[in-house]
């Protein structure tokens, strides 16, 4: 059985379910983030697959009921450790008539800011057995600035463990002290991965990169095994050996909440490439689950709803 490893924060989600522009807003409450939302498409569509979420929570109910949803979705919670005076973060999200969203986020208080704290040589070890370990650039902005020498100690470790290393930047400018701050975590970052997830609107807003192929460029001063450029409408590049693939997606017309879009596509082309599938199959997989979750409301699409997707539409792509 594989074994995936992804670090990073979960967080207590509101989502303005008003209608029109009533006020106070109905909110509904669930639970999500990056890595989190990586892990349950990845999982939902390689159910033999072992996957882990390393990250940190309180005691409050929140954190516990949302400890509870992580073993409902099938999730391994034994790499989510508790903090006795940190809680659970949150953040609100308002989704646009284009599906395009914005966030207001309470974490100064997140127990995932200092998950490190809680990972000894002892827990390094237990993940040094898995097949990948992957992180996000949001993985990396969470974690406070004096514990990231420690990250990155693990990550070595890991790596020279043998385990895959799959980095996603998505940058959110908000969440650094200064673009200087986040490039020297990125160069890191790139320096150590086996596989890098890049979307070209992450390199737009800290590279001042628009194209793919400046992101290539970008790219060829560190040595990837796989590069995925994800370019949302153009499609995706994939340069593996030095060899360009471009894969073209089909739009999608009905954008109801671009939330989860490169979440979903990361957890389905992470799984479908440690399952073994060739890499052409693993964009075209990964795409069209993305199309599905952004015609949704919220990060995590409803569990029946992406099995009808899986059984009856996923599988004949290949």
């Amino acid at each position: 059985m594989k074994n995936i490893f992804l670090f990073g924060e979960c967080m207590v989600e509101l989502l303005n379910v008003s209608p029109n522009a009533q006020l106070p807003q109905t909110l509904k409450q669930s639970f999500a983030g990056d890595v989190f939302n990586t892990a349950v498409y990845l999982k939902r569509v390689f159910a033999d697959m072992k996957v882990n979420i390393v990250t940190a929570v309180g005691t409050d109910e929140f954190s516990s009921n949302m400890v509870e949803y992580f073993q409902q979705q099938n999730i391994e919670t034994d790499f989510v450790y508790r903090s006795c005076d940190k809680i659970a973060g949150l953040y609100s999200i308002k989704t646009d008539s284009e599906g395009e969203r914005t966030f207001t986020y309470w974490r100064e208080n997140s127990a995932a800011r200092q998950v490190m704290k809680s990972i000894d040589s002892a827990e390094i070890e237990k993940m040094s057995q898995g097949d990948v370990f992957f992180f996000s650039g949001i993985s990396l902005a969470v974690i406070t600035p004096e514990d990231r020498p420690k990250f990155w100690q693990m990550v070595e470790k890991l790596k020279s463990a043998g385990v895959t290393i799959i980095f996603d930047p998505n940058y959110r400018a908000r969440m650094w002290s200064s673009p200087d701050e986040a490039k020297q975590e990125y160069h890191q970052a790139f320096t150590l991965s086996n596989i890098a997830l890049p979307g070209v609107d992450d390199f737009k807003q800290l590279y001042q990169l628009n194209t793919a192929e400046e992101v290539i460029t970008f790219s060829e001063a560190y040595t990837f095994d796989e590069l995925v450029i994800k370019n949302g409408e153009q499609g995706v590049v994939y340069i593996k050996d030095n060899k360009r693939t471009d894969i073209a997606i089909t739009p999608v017309e009905n954008v109801v909440d671009t939330t989860s879009a490169g979440d979903s596509f990361n957890g389905v082309f992470v799984g479908a490439r440690t399952a073994g599938t060739n890499s052409n199959d693993a964009i075209k997989l990964a795409s069209a689950s993305a199309a599905l979750v952004i015609q949704h409301k919220g990060a995590i699409v409803d569990q029946d709803v992406f099995q009808a997707f899986i059984d009856n539409d996923l599988y004949r792509l290949n």
